[in-house]
């Protein structure tokens, strides 16, 4: 399903008297709003193929009805998305849950609805049908080198997959690790997964970058292979300069210092890009921004700085990217909850005087330092966030316009009440 433009024009005349006052007034209190703006404008967050349905649990999975059937259907949700947003300009596949049957016209269906490829995911993390060995004991770790074998190849085929459709990164996320001490030998699994991430690095192509993302439990309550921002940066700094370590704001121990993880890895040039999500007490993937948003808004904050310091383009020097499951809500509304967060907290991040911050630190003048930064996290922007949506042709109030059109009810007529995304 898609919404027609003239739905939206007809929702943004109805808002925009009252929408103009709350712009007017806000706006005039922000240095360089305009360019403030436009970086809003440009700025994109892909959404994931597997977040278009509804997730589950370790008890049970309740389908929200209307769920994509096929790949052409996730990018039809995603296509509605970014009409409504104008922020969701990107989708990010899981092989082999969303393997193209024709690449062309896969293309062609992503022209049409305004969306790019980004990262590409690989799984070993489960056996699929047919497959001829069993990743129970991990994938790129396995002491069987026939298993490990198998783990690289489906990732070189991703990569080919992923040159097909234009994409021009792979994300590789393992759930080798152990349950029980002694299970495992901690360096050996070190080795093996390292020379089978060479393998895979050797097949990217010269455009491309590697991601290598980090968990610190679960599915394995031991260890895990690839267990903290340390060794992912282990494996990035000996795999080469096309690999970069991957931060999901959900794979971290409580009260872990993620911002300063953020500070270390853009100052090494090894911060490759985000899963954005939030938790209350594990990997939860809950709605961005729901649990902790100024923990989120610090994180940003050494965003903006670091990549500012390097010269980097926030537009496309990161990949930025939702990783969330949606086991109560509707999946469309929660991601465009999410959207609406990140775009809020990297405003803020964007009006933080970075002069009178940096004084305050030299000065050691830690009350100063806090001001700075609690000021810019309790400013609500969210009239600069619906400017720029509506300069971008989008939808001021995209949730409410959402529901004012029934689309659930509508995606529930044109695809059953018990269908399942594929993959889940």
């Amino acid at each position: 399903m898609q919404i027609e433009k003239y739905k939206i024009s007809e929702h943004n005349q109805s808002l925009q008297k009252e929408h103009q006052r709350k712009f007017e007034f806000i706006a005039g209190g922000i240095k360089d709003a305009e360019k403030i703006l436009q970086k809003l404008i440009d700025f994109q967050i892909a959404i994931p193929s597997w977040a278009l349905g509804t997730g589950g649990t370790r008890f049970g999975r309740f389908s929200g009805g209307g769920e994509p059937r096929s790949l052409e259907e996730k990018m039809e949700d995603i296509g509605l998305l970014h009409a409504l947003n104008r922020s969701s300009g990107a989708i990010s596949l899981h092989i082999p849950w969303d393997i193209p049957k024709d690449a062309g016209a896969i293309k062609a269906l992503a022209a049409q609805y305004g969306l790019r490829f980004d990262a590409m995911n690989s799984n070993t993390f489960q056996d699929q049908p047919g497959q001829k060995h069993s990743y129970k004991f991990g994938s790129l770790q396995h002491v069987r080198k026939e298993v490990r074998k198998q783990a690289i190849d489906h990732n070189i085929e991703v990569i080919k997959y992923g040159v097909e459709l234009g994409s021009n990164s792979l994300t590789v996320w393992l759930s080798d690790g152990s349950c029980f001490p002694g299970q495992l030998n901690f360096r050996k699994a070190f080795i093996n997964t390292l020379e089978g991430l060479q393998e895979i690095y050797a097949a990217l192509p010269s455009d491309w970058k590697m991601f290598v993302e980090y968990k610190a439990f679960e599915p394995n309550f031991y260890s895990t292979t690839v267990g903290d921002w340390g060794q992912s940066l282990l494996y990035a700094s000996k795999l080469g300069p096309k690999a970069y370590t991957l931060v999901d704001l959900g794979h971290h121990l409580p009260n872990a210092n993620i911002e300063q993880i953020v500070a270390l890895l853009l100052m090494e040039g090894k911060l490759g890009g985000f899963h954005f999500n939030d938790s209350k007490y594990g990997d939860d993937d809950l709605t961005v921004g729901s649990i902790k948003p100024y923990q989120l808004f610090l994180i940003f904050n050494e965003l903006v700085e670091g990549m500012d310091a390097r010269g980097m383009d926030h537009t496309k020097d990161l990949g930025w990217m939702i990783d969330a499951s949606h086991n109560v809500k509707d999946p469309l509304e929660d991601l465009l909850q999410s959207v609406e967060a990140i775009m809020l907290t990297y405003a803020q991040a964007l009006i933080v005087d970075r002069k009178k911050l940096v004084d305050a630190q030299q000065s050691n003048d830690t009350v100063a330092a806090q001001e700075v930064l609690q000021n810019c996290f309790r400013t609500d922007l969210r009239p600069l966030i619906a400017e720029a949506r509506l300069r971008a042709g989008g939808a001021l109030d995209p949730l409410a316009l959402y529901r004012s059109e029934k689309i659930r009810e509508h995606l529930i007529k044109e695809r059953g009440a018990k269908t399942v995304a594929t993959g889940l």
